[in-house]
C-alpha cells in the first residue's frame, strides 16, 4: 500500500516540485496540498494521510501550531518539518510540537523521500545537515528549564492569536476565523503581549518572525 501524504507550502511552486518528486516514487501518493496551516489541518481530517510534508512558516496558521493541532487530533499522521532556519530553537519547537521529521528546504530532494519513508515507519528523521548532537544536547539543557523559550509562556491558542495579530488581522476578524468572540480575542492579545513583555504591534511582528511563526515576507 502506498504512504499518503499530504504537501503543506504556501508556495505552489515548491508544492508542485514536491509533489513530482514523490509521485515518482512507487510506494508514495500525493493525496492533497494546502497552501497554509490551518488548510493543512482541515485537510489532514478530511484525508487522513499517513505523512504530511509541512512548511514551518505559513500564513494564518504556522507549521508548527499546525503540527501540533494534527497530532492531537490525529496521532497517526507523522509530519515532516521543512524549514529555512537551521537555529536549536527552531528544531526544538518542531519536535515539541509533535514533528518526526526536520529537514533544510535547501537540502530537500530525495532527502524529502527518505524522511517520508523513515517517519511511515516510526522512526525519527532530522536533516543531514543538522547535527544530532546539537538537538540532543539542546534538549538535555532544556529539561529543568521548561520556560527557557519566550513561547513556552504562551498558550496554543495565545500563539494562534499572535500570528493572525502579525498579520494585520482585526479582532472581528480573528474572532470570525477561530469562532470566539472579538472581546476574547482582546483578551488574549493583552495577556499575551503581557507574558512577552513586547508593548506594541512592530515588537509583536519582529518576535513572531525571529520566533518562525509567521513568513518573512
Amino acid at each position: 500500500m502506498a504512504i499518503r501524504v499530504l504537501i503543506a507550502d504556501d508556495h505552489a511552486v515548491f508544492r508542485d516540485g514536491l509533489r513530482l518528486l514523490l509521485e515518482a516514487q512507487n510506494d508514495i501518493t500525493v493525496v492533497g496540498e494546502a497552501a497554509n496551516g490551518r488548510l493543512s489541518v482541515q485537510q489532514a481530517e478530511r484525508l487522513h494521510p499517513d505523512v504530511v510534508v509541512m512548511d514551518i512558516a505559513m500564513p494564518d496558521l504556522n507549521g508548527i501550531e499546525a503540527t501540533e493541532q494534527i497530532r492531537k487530533t490525529y496521532p497517526s499522521t507523522q509530519v515532516v518539518i521543512l524549514s529555512m532556519h537551521a537555529t536549536t530553537e527552531h528544531i526544538f519547537q518542531a519536535l515539541r510540537s509533535g514533528a518526526k521529521g526536520y529537514l533544510l528546504k535547501e537540502s530537500a530532494g530525495m532527502e524529502v523521500v527518505n524522511a517520508v519513508r523513515a517517519v511511515y515507519a516510526g522512526r525519527k528523521y532530522l536533516s543531514q545537515q543538522i547535527a544530532e548532537t546539537v538537538v540532543d544536547n539542546y534538549i538535555l539543557q532544556r529539561q529543568g528549564k521548561p520556560d527557557r523559550s519566550p513561547l513556552e509562556h504562551l498558550s496554543s491558542r495565545e500563539r494562534e492569536i499572535l500570528q493572525l495579530v502579525v498579520e494585520g488581522k482585526t479582532s472581528a476578524e480573528i474572532a470570525k476565523v477561530l469562532f470566539i468572540s472579538p472581546k476574547t480575542v482582546e483578551t488574549y492579545r493583552s495577556r499575551l503581549m503581557e507574558k512577552l513583555g513586547i508593548s506594541d504591534i512592530p515588537g509583536l511582528v519582529k518576535f513572531a518572525i525571529q520566533h518562525g511563526l509567521t513568513p518573512l515576507k
